[in-house]
C-alpha cells in the first residue's frame, strides 16, 4: 500500500522506544481530577480515545512534582501515600498502551504561577508562591525565592516521580520547560534575577533544568525517552527570543531525547501558548525549524497544525521530526488513523474556537464543539445499532441536521435529509469567505461527504411542508430548520447599502471601504475583524455596554485584541435609529444625544430569530418528533452538534 503521507505515517525511534508514526498527542489536562489528585475514570477514557485514534504517543497532563513548593490543586499527583494514586496512573498507562500508543506523563512545577488555575480562591490567597527570586507578582501576589535546600528537594522529587511513572507503566516522560512555569522561569532573563549559580549567565540559568533532567535519567535509566517542552520565544519584553532558545536547547540536548518546541509564557499571553483562529496554522513551526539547526536530537513542533499535507511538508522539509497536536485530537481523535489509512477527507478539523478550554474554566469539565464524545467517553454515548431500524426524516441541512442524519444512519436507520436550498451547511455557508473561520465552512463539507458515505438520501431544493413530511411516512422526524436573521424595523435598514451578515458571502462586492457593523455580538465582531483585515475602515455599533459578550471566555480576549489591533472603532451604549447613505444615525445613551457613525456600507448583525412557527408545524408529522439547534433557540455549533447527535441516539 502506498501511503499518501509516507513520512507522517512512518515510525520513529526515540531513545530505545519505537513510535508507530510521527503524530503525537501533546499534553492536555484531564477531565476529572479526584479530590486527592488521582486520575479519574473519565480522564483515563479521554486519553484512551486518543490512543484508539492512532496517535503514536499520548501525554497525560499535568503531574505535580513537588507539593511543598507547588500547592496547586489543579494537577494530578502521583505518589505512594495516597490510596489509589499509583493504581489510577497504572490503569491510564495501560489504557493508552493497549491500543499501540506510547503512554507519556508530563511533569510540571508552576513556580510563581502554581495557583494559576485554582478554583478555590480562599485557598489560593493563602498559597505561598515560589520562584527564582523574591518579588511581587504583576497581580500583587508576593513571591518567595527558592532556597538551595528547596531546589535540591525539587530536583530529587523529579527523579522520584519519574521512577514512579516508570513503575506505573509510562514509557516516556515529558518535562515542562516552557510557558512560564518553573523551569522556564529559570531560563528567562525576565524572571530570573538570581545572583548565585542559578542566575545570570545562560550556563547558570539552565543549571536547574540540567539537574532535573539528570535526576530523571538516573531514575529511569538509559534509553528511556525524555522529552522537554520549550518555549521557542517568550513573546514579551525582557524575555528571551528564538536566538536564546536555540542556546538553551543546545545546552540541554545531551540530557533529552526529544525537544518539543512551543511558544509563549503564561504571564504574557494565553493566545501565544494556544494560538487562536486569528493566527496562521503552523505559527510555531519556524521556531522548531531554527532550533533543529542547532541540536542533534529530534525536534517536535505544534501550534494550530491540523492539515496532514502541511504536516508532511514540515517533515519533508526537515523543519521538525514529530508533529504534536492538542486541540486537533479533541476535534478528531482518529486523525492519525485516517492519515495512515489514506482517508484525509474524513478528518474533522479543529475550529480553534476554544470551546474545549473555555469549558475547563467555566465548569472544570471538557467539551469540544464538534465532537460530542470528548469528556463524556464513559457515558454510553457511542453510536450503537438501533433495536429496530426505521425511517428517519431530517428537515434542515445545517450542521445540527447533518450530525443527526449521520448518526441516525450509523445506527442503521434509513435516513432522508431535506434541505430547502441548493447547498448543505446552513449558517456555516456564510463562513466560507472569512479566512480565519473557513474551517467552519469546511466542517459542513466534511459532513456532506460523510452523509454520502453513510448512505443518507439528500434532497436539496426541497422546501418541506407538514404535508410533505407526513407523506414521507417516517418513523421519526428530526426538525432542524434553524433560524433567520433579525432585521429590526429601523428606517433604511433594508436599503441598498445594507448587507445582512449571513449574506455577506454572497454580497461581498457591495461592501465599500468604510463600514458600520450594526450589532456587536460574536458574528458582528468577527465580521468586523475580517473587513478591517481587508483594509476597510470599520465601526461597530452596539446598544449594550460591551461587545462580544456571547463569546466564550477563552475566545473573547483573542477577539478583543484583534479588534484593537485592527483599529476598529467601537461604539457601545449606542442604539441605531436610522440608516442613511452616510452611515447609521445612533442615539448614544452615554452622551445623551444622537450622532452619525459614518460608513458607506452597513452590515446588519443584530442576531437571529428561531423559526419556531416553522418547527412547530412539524410536530405531528411522525410518531416521534425532535426539534434541535437554532429552531429551538439560536445558539452555536456546539449545541447544534450535541442536540443532533443525541436526537439520533434517542430514536
Amino acid at each position: 500500500m502506498e501511503r499518501m503521507y509516507p513520512l507522517l505515517s512512518s515510525p520513529i525511534k526515540i531513545g530505545n522506544v519505537t513510535f508507530r508514526n510521527r503524530m503525537f498527542s501533546s499534553p492536555t489536562s484531564g477531565t476529572d481530577i479526584t479530590p486527592d489528585h488521582c486520575i479519574g475514570p473519565k480522564t483515563t477514557a479521554y486519553y484512551e480515545l486518543k490512543a484508539k485514534g492512532g496517535a503514536a504517543a499520548v501525554t497525560i497532563s499535568a503531574v505535580k512534582v513537588h507539593a511543598p513548593t507547588d500547592g496547586s490543586n489543579m494537577s494530578f499527583d502521583l505518589n505512594l501515600e495516597t490510596l489509589g494514586s499509583l493504581a489510577s496512573f497504572t490503569y491510564t498507562a495501560d489504557a493508552i498502551r493497549r491500543h499501540g500508543a506510547v503512554p507519556s506523563m508530563l511533569m510540571s512545577h508552576g513556580g510563581q504561577f502554581a495557583g494559576a488555575y485554582m478554583k478555590d480562591k480562599a485557598r489560593l490567597a493563602g498559597l505561598v508562591q515560589y520562584g527564582p527570586v523574591d518579588c511581587v507578582r504583576y497581580d500583587g501576589v508576593p513571591v518567595r525565592a527558592l532556597t538551595h535546600e528547596q531546589i535540591a528537594d525539587i530536583v530529587k522529587a523529579y527523579g522520584e516521580k519519574a521512577a514512579l511513572a516508570k513503575r506505573a507503566g509510562f514509557e516516556m516522560l515529558t518535562v515542562h520547560g516552557g510557558h512560564g512555569w518553573l523551569l522556564n522561569q529559570f531560563f528567562s532573563p525576565y524572571f530570573n534575577k538570581r545572583t548565585d549559580e542559578y542566575g545570570g549567565s545562560l550556563e547558570n540559568r539552565v543549571r536547574l533544568a540540567r539537574e532535573v533532567l539528570t535526576s530523571i535519567r538516573d531514575a529511569v535509566g538509559p534509553g528511556f525517552p525524555i522529552e522537554i517542552r520549550l518555549s521557542g520565544r517568550e513573546g514579551m519584553e525582557g524575555g528571551y527570543d528564538i536566538d536564546e532558545a536555540c542556546r538553551i536547547a543546545e545546552a540541554i540536548q545531551d540530557k533529552v531525547d526529544l525537544i518539543h518546541v512551543s511558544a509563549g509564557s503564561h504571564r504574557f499571553g494565553f493566545h501565544i501558548t494556544h494560538p487562536s483562529m486569528f493566527d496562521q496554522h503552523g505559527c510555531n513551526v519556524y521556531l522548531a525549524a531554527e532550533i533543529k539547526k542547532h541540536v542533534s536530537v529530534p525536534v517536535a513542533t505544534l501550534g494550530a497544525i491540523n492539515d496532514p499535507a502541511m504536516m508532511e511538508e514540515i517533515l519533508e522539509s526537515g523543519r521538525a521530526d514529530v508533529i504534536e497536536m492538542g486541540r486537533e485530537l479533541l476535534a478528531d481523535p482518529f486523525l492519525p488513523a485516517k492519515v495512515v489509512s489514506n482517508r484525509p477527507g474524513e478528518i474533522k478539523h479543529c475550529l480553534r474556537c476554544f470551546t474545549c478550554m473555555a469549558e475547563r474554566v467555566e465548569t472544570s469539565t471538557r467539551r469540544c464543539a464538534i465532537n460530542p464524545m470528548i469528556g463524556r467517553e464513559l457515558e454510553g454515548m457511542e453510536v450503537a445499532p438501533a433495536p429496530r431500524a426505521g425511517k428517519v426524516l431530517v428537515i434542515g441541512g445545517g450542521i445540527g441536521g447533518m450530525q443527526a442524519a449521520v448518526t441516525a444512519a450509523q445506527r442503521g436507520h434509513k435516513v432522508i435529509l431535506c434541505e430547502k436550498t441548493g447547498q448543505l451547511g446552513g449558517i456555516l455557508k456564510s463562513e466560507q469567505i472569512i479566512p480565519f473561520k473557513r474551517e467552519m465552512y469546511e466542517l459542513s463539507l466534511s459532513f456532506a461527504r460523510q452523509l454520502e458515505r453513510e448512505g443518507v438520501e439528500v434532497r436539496l431544493n426541497t422546501d418541506v411542508t407538514p404535508e410533505y413530511a407526513e407523506a414521507v411516512g417516517a418513523d421519526a422526524a428530526i426538525v432542524a430548520v434553524g433560524s433567520e436573521p433579525l432585521v429590526p424595523p429601523i428606517p433604511g435598514l433594508k436599503g441598498g447599502n445594507v448587507v445582512v451578515v449571513n449574506q455577506y458571502y454572497l454580497e461581498s462586492e457591495k461592501v465599500g471601504d468604510t463600514v458600520v457593523v450594526l450589532g456587536g455580538g460574536l458574528a458582528g465582531c468577527e465580521c468586523a475583524v475580517h473587513l478591517a483585515r481587508e483594509g476597510k475602515t470599520v465601526h461597530i455599533v452596539e446598544m449594550r455596554g460591551d461587545v462580544a459578550i456571547d463569546a466564550n471566555v477563552r475566545h473573547r480576549p483573542a477577539l478583543m485584541r484583534e479588534i484593537e489591533k485592527q483599529g476598529i472603532v467601537v461604539h457601545t451604549n449606542c442604539a441605531g435609529k436610522q440608516v442613511t447613505g452616510e452611515g447609521v444615525l445612533c442615539f448614544d445613551a452615554s452622551a445623551g444625544e444622537e450622532a452619525l457613525v459614518p460608513g458607506e456600507t452597513v452590515i446588519c448583525a443584530v442576531g437571529q430569530r428561531a423559526l419556531r412557527d416553522v418547527a412547530d408545524s412539524f410536530l405531528n408529522c411522525a410518531p416521534v418528533v425532535r426539534q434541535i439547534g437554532d429552531c429551538v433557540r439560536p445558539s452555536n455549533i456546539t449545541n447544534a452538534v450535541y442536540q443532533g447527535y443525541h436526537a439520533a441516539l434517542d430514536i
